[in-house]
């Protein structure tokens, strides 16, 4: 059989992602506006389409915790979550991390109380960027798919071995119902055959995260920082590779008419389409306009974002996200500059603050953005869209 093309939101194609994956093992926890998957997991189940022991917890801290354990003992294991419950689990991120158990988690994203929002920006997501853990970053239900195959592979490769998290924007992509492509189970599974990590054995008595003091702790999270820095590596095969596989193009960082661009927005998420629109219109009007997406958050794909920026005269950066009281508020914003000043380069930028709470945002937002990076002589601060 060949691939079918079927209508899902972003939440479904999550959960078929995982079916076809043949997980075997699904901790859940109901939160707006993850619970569709944990529901379509769930019949899934029920209904025999797929042998995964499903197990109800009480929280998002036991979800991760019990998908731990399963991860533990060799199994492929799966769980979701949004907001408040990627918080709740905040703890138990680091943990999956530290013990270096290849665990995929889907997250789409909603803004964080309070005041209570059930709406969605990325600030739960950009909340969990330190916690050690690979996140990919969707802005279709086509991603979400692709990217939850992927993620298995990269998370299960002897040389990674690290867990990772699919991101995508809550509600616009989580309940927005699109066409999916989904291939053959069996095209999948022989892209992503189930791996081996080091694991639990009663055979094997053994101890998994026990106590290290100063002499050895160090050197432990070194071990893990230095897989995380050369997952990209890994990453942009396996993005590759899926390609090679499946005919949709995948890279950490993707450019959109970058060939001659002055100027550029970085962007991610359900932003990207808003850019690329704009882009389209300052070409009309004459700007030298360009876009790059973000595929990877982490970790944060360093020389990709270089070799986009180094030639440009200016750009932006839009962040739907908030780092109270730091210089520069956008996260994603700060890797960037990071980088290029790591690299000896600096250049006019714009920190653009927008969509917070799911404000609505305009292609004429970004059209004024490109319109305001041909007159930037310095960097600077840009919350758009709010009322002062």
């Amino acid at each position: 059989m060949g691939p079918t093309r079927v209508a899902l939101t972003g939440n479904y194609a999550a959960a078929y992602a995982a079916k076809m994956a043949d997980i075997d093992l699904v901790a859940i926890y109901p939160i707006t506006p993850q619970t569709t998957i944990a529901e379509k997991l769930s019949e899934f189940v029920a209904n025999g389409e797929l042998s995964a022991e499903l197990i109800h917890v009480e929280s998002e801290h036991s979800a991760l915790s019990a998908t731990i354990g399963g991860a533990a003992v060799g199994a492929r294991a799966f769980t979701a979550t949004s907001s408040q419950g990627l918080e709740l689990m905040h703890e138990i991120l680091h943990i999956a991390a530290g013990l270096r158990l290849p665990i995929v988690m889907a997250v789409p994203s909603r803004a964080l109380s309070a005041p209570i929002s059930i709406h969605n920006d990325n600030m739960d997501i950009m909340n969990a960027r330190e916690t050690g853990w690979i996140m990919l970053n969707a802005s279709n239900a086509q991603e979400v798919f692709d990217m939850i195959i992927q993620a298995f592979k990269i998370a299960e490769d002897q040389r990674v071995l690290l867990p990772v998290m699919v991101t995508y924007d809550g509600f616009v992509v989580s309940h927005t119902v699109e066409g999916v492509e989904l291939p053959d189970k069996d095209e999948v599974l022989s892209f992503i055959p189930k791996g081996k990590w080091h694991t639990l054995d009663p055979a094997k008595p053994a101890s998994m995260g026990p106590i290290a003091g100063p002499d050895w702790y160090y050197e432990i999270k070194f071990s893990q920082y230095k897989a995380m820095r050369d997952s990209i590596k890994v990453i942009a095969e396996v993005m590759d590779s899926f390609g090679r596989k499946f005919g949709r193009e995948y890279s950490p960082v993707m450019g959109y008419m970058m060939g001659d661009a002055e100027y550029a927005i970085v962007s991610y998420g359900v932003t990207w389409g808003f850019v690329r629109a704009a882009v389209d219109r300052a070409r009309s009007m004459g700007i030298r306009a360009g876009a790059v997406k973000l595929n990877v958050i982490r970790p944060f794909p360093a020389e990709e974002i270089y070799s986009y920026l180094n030639g440009l005269k200016a750009f932006a950066v839009v962040d739907r996200a908030i780092y109270y009281g730091a210089p520069s508020p956008g996260p994603i914003y700060t890797d960037v500059v990071s980088t290029l000043f790591m690299r000896g380069t600096t250049k006019p930028a714009l920190n653009v603050i927008h969509g917070i709470g799911q404000r609505t945002m305009y292609i004429n937002d970004f059209l004024n953005i490109y319109k305001d990076l041909t007159k930037l002589d310095e960097s600077k601060v840009v919350f758009m869209g709010v009322r002062e």
